[in-house]
C-alpha cells in the first residue's frame, strides 16, 4: 500500500472536485435509500388504511416525497458521474503530466533497462489502471461509511436497537469484505498486469519485425508465443471474473440474511410498539436499499492488486534517477555567435559494462574550424557525440563550450548551441512543415521551402498539398536517403554556431553525397563543424581529420599530412582506394 502514497498526495490538487464527487455519490445513495424506504412504507401504509382510510390517510405527502427523492436520485447520480469523472480525469492528467515530466530527464541512460513497448504500456495502460483508486476504491469506500452512518442514525428515532443491528451488520461487512477480496485478488490482478504488459510487448515486437519474420518463416513461432501469453491473460480475467461472480453472490446472501434478520426482529416491536404495522416494511426496505451502498466495495478490492502491481510499475519509472542533471542559468558571455570546443583527458564507460568506450581523449576545437571524427565502427565516434550533446557525462576529464563546461550550461542554452544530425532521424507523424518547424519555429514557408530544394528534396514539394503533406508515422513514406536529407534541413535551418553531424550522408548515392558535402560547406561556413564518418569521401576540404581507434585518438591532421605520415589514415585511405 506505500507504494500508493505518492499517487494519493496527486490527489490534493484537485481535492475540492473528488470532495464534491463523494458528496454527490453520498446524496445519490440516500436519495435511493430514501425513495425505497419511503416507496415500501408508502405501499404498506396504503394497504392497511384501504378505503376505509381514503379520508384518513395522507397519500399526498408520501407520493411528493416519492416523487422529490426519485428527481433527486436521477439529478445526484447525473451530476455525481459529471463530477467525479470530471475530477477522475484530471487527476489522470496531472499524472500524465507528473510522470512524463520525470521520465524525460531519464533519457537515454535512464530508460536504457526498459523495452520501448513495456515503457510505452506503463505510462498508458498502467497511469490509466490508477483511475480505479478513486471511483472504485476511495469514493464507494467513503459513501457507504457515512451512508452507513446516516441510516442507522436516522433510524435511530424510531428503534435504536434495530437501527445498531442493522448499523453493526453493515460495518462489520465494510470492515471484512475489503481485505477478504483485496487478498484474494491481489494475485489475479498482478498476473493481469503483468500479462497485460508481456502481451503488448510482443504484439509490437511482431508487428516492428513482420519482414524479418515472413523472410525467415519465423511467423509461427513467434504467433503461437503470442498465443500462449494471451491464453493466460484471458485465464486470469476469467479467475477475475469467476471472483466478481463470488463477492456479489455473497453480498446477495448477506443482503438476504439482514433482511430477514430485520423483518424477523422487526416483527415483535418497533420502538415499544407491538403492532408497528407499516413501520415494518420501513425497517425492511431501508434495509435492502441500504446494501446499494456496499455492492461496489467487495468488487472494488478485488481490483487493488491491478492497482498496486500498476502503481508499482510506474514507482519503477519515477525512482530513476537522470544520469544528467542541467543547471538552470547559463552565463550570458558564454552565449555567443560562435563555438569553441574543448575535450581534455575524457574519459567514458557505459554502465554496467567492463571496457571503456573513450579513453583520455583530448581535442581542442576552434571556433570556425571543421574536423571529422573517422575510424571503425564501434570505436567511439557516435559516443563522443553524445558526450557533447550531455546525453551522458564523462567518466573523466572534462569539455568546455566557449570555455564553460558543459555541466554549467542549462539545457536550453546548449541547445541553442548547437545543430545535430544524429545516426537515426527521426521523422514525426505530422505534415512536413510541422516536421521542419522543429528546428525553427519561426521560419516561413519560403525558408522551408528554400532549405528542402537545397538539400534535394524539392519534389516533395511537387504535391497537391505541398509543405501540408502528411508525412506519416516513422516518414514510411520516405526513403531512408530521404529522411536523412530532412534531417540536414533541420539541421542548417536551426541557427547554431556548433554543428554536429553523425553520418550525414549515410544512405546517399555518390553524385548526392557530394551536393550535400557542399551545401555542408556553403551554408556552415564560419560555424564550427564536427562530421563524424567512416568515409573517406570529400575529407581533403575539412580543416582537420581526428582519427578513433578503440576508443582513443590516435592521429589528427590535415588530408595530406596524413597520408605523408602513412600511419592509420593511410591505411584507412589504402584499404578504400582497393575498394573503389
Amino acid at each position: 500500500m506505500q507504494v500508493l502514497k505518492p499517487f494519493l498526495l496527486l490527489y490534493r490538487r484537485h481535492i475540492w472536485r473528488l470532495s464534491i464527487g463523494v458528496v454527490l455519490a453520498i446524496i445519490t445513495l440516500l436519495a435511493s435509500i430514501g425513495l425505497l424506504t419511503l416507496s415500501g412504507w408508502f405501499l404498506a401504509g396504503a394497504s392497511l388504511a384501504g378505503l376505509a382510510g381514503l379520508m384518513t390517510f395522507n397519500y399526498m405527502l408520501p407520493a411528493a416525497g416519492v416523487r422529490g427523492a426519485a428527481i433527486l436520485r436521477t439529478a445526484g447520480r447525473y451530476a455525481e458521474r459529471l463530477v467525479s469523472h470530471d475530477a477522475t480525469f484530471r487527476v489522470l492528467q496531472h499524472l500524465r503530466v507528473f510522470t512524463f515530466s520525470r521520465t524525460l530527464p531519464l533519457s537515454p541512460g535512464g530508460l536504457a533497462r526498459f523495452r520501448q513497448a513495456d515503457l510505452l504500456n506503463r505510462l498508458v495502460a498502467d497511469v490509466d489502471t490508477l483511475d480505479h483508486l478513486y471511483l472504485r476504491v476511495i469514493s464507494p469506500l467513503v459513501s457507504a461509511l457515512v451512508v452507513i452512518l446516516v441510516v442507522t442514525y436516522g433510524l435511530s428515532w424510531l428503534d435504536s436497537s434495530l437501527a445498531l443491528t442493522l448499523g453493526s451488520i453493515m460495518l462489520l461487512l465494510l470492515a471484512l469484505l475489503p481485505p477478504v477480496f483485496y487478498r484474494a485478488g491481489k494475485p489475479i490482478g498482478t498476473h493481469l498486469t503483468l500479462l497485460r504488459s508481456r502481451y503488448r510487448t510482443q504484439l509490437t515486437t511482431w508487428l516492428q519485425g513482420q519482414a524479418e519474420l515472413t523472410l525467415f518463416g519465423a511467423q509461427t513461432a513467434c504467433r503461437h508465443q503470442l498465443a500462449d501469453t494471451e491464453q493466460a491473460w484471458l485465464t486470469q480475467q476469467q479467475r477475475q471474473a469467476r471472483l466478481s461472480g463470488l463477492s456479489q453472490a455473497l453480498m446477495l446472501l448477506c443482503t438476504g440474511f439482514t433482511v430477514t434478520a430485520i423483518l424477523w426482529l422487526a416483527a415483535a416491536g418497533i420502538g415499544g410498539d407491538t403492532q408497528p404495522g407499516a413501520l415494518i416494511a420501513l425497517f425492511v426496505f431501508a434495509a435492502l436499499a441500504a446494501f446499494e451502498a456496499l455492492g461496489p466495495v467487495a468488487g472494488a478490492f478485488q481490483h487493488m492488486g491491478q492497482v498496486i502491481a500498476s502503481a508499482t510499475r510506474v514507482d519503477q519509472i519515477l525512482r530513476q534517477q537522470p544520469a544528467v542533471v542541467f543547471t538552470t542559468v547559463t552565463p550570458s558571455s558564454a552565449v555567443t555567435p560562435t563555438a569553441t570546443l574543448s575535450l581534455q583527458q575524457v574519459s567514458f564507460t557505459y554502465p554496467g559494462q567492463p571496457l571503456p568506450v573513450l579513453q583520455d581523449i583530448t581535442l581542442n576545437i576552434a571556433p570556425g574550424e571543421h574536423i571529422a571524427l573517422l575510424g571503425r565502427t564501434g570505436c567511439g565516434k557516435s559516443t563522443l557525440l553524445q558526450l557533447l550533446t550531455r546525453a551522458w557525462d564523462s567518466d573523466a576529464g572534462g569539455i568546455t563550450l566557449n570555455g564553460l563546461p558543459l555541466t554549467q550550461w542549462s539545457e536550453p542554452a546548449l541547445r541553442g548551441m548547437m545543430s545535430v544530425v544524429p545516426q537515426r532521424i527521426h521523422i514525426f507523424s505530422a505534415t512536413l512543415r510541422d516536421n521542419l518547424l522543429l528546428a525553427a519555429p519561426q521560419a516561413s514557408d519560403a525558408q522551408l521551402s528554400q532549405q528542402l530544394e537545397q538539400v534535394g528534396l524539392g519534389n516533395l514539394l511537387d504535391t497537391p498539398e505541398g509543405l501540408n503533406a502528411w508525412i506519416g508515422e516513422g516518414g514510411r513514406q520516405l526513403s531512408g536517403g530521404e529522411q536523412r536529407r530532412l534531417g540536414l534541413a533541420r539541421a542548417l535551418l536551426h541557427p547554431a554556431p556548433l554543428v554536429l553531424l553523425d553520418e550525414p550522408t549515410e544512405g546517399l548515392d555518390a553524385d548526392t553525397e557530394q551536393k550535400i558535402l557542399h551545401l555542408l560547406r556553403e551554408h556552415t561556413h564560419g560555424k564550427t563543424v564536427i562530421i563524424i564518418t567512416h568515409r573517406l569521401h570529400d575529407l581533403a576540404s575539412l580543416d582537420r581529420i581526428c582519427v578513433l581507434d578503440n576508443g582513443r585518438l590516435v592521429e589528427q591532421g590535415r588530408h595530406v599530412d596524413l597520408l605523408a605520415a602513412r600511419g592509420r589514415y593511410w591505411q584507412f585511405h589504402q584499404h578504400a582506394t582497393r575498394q573503389a
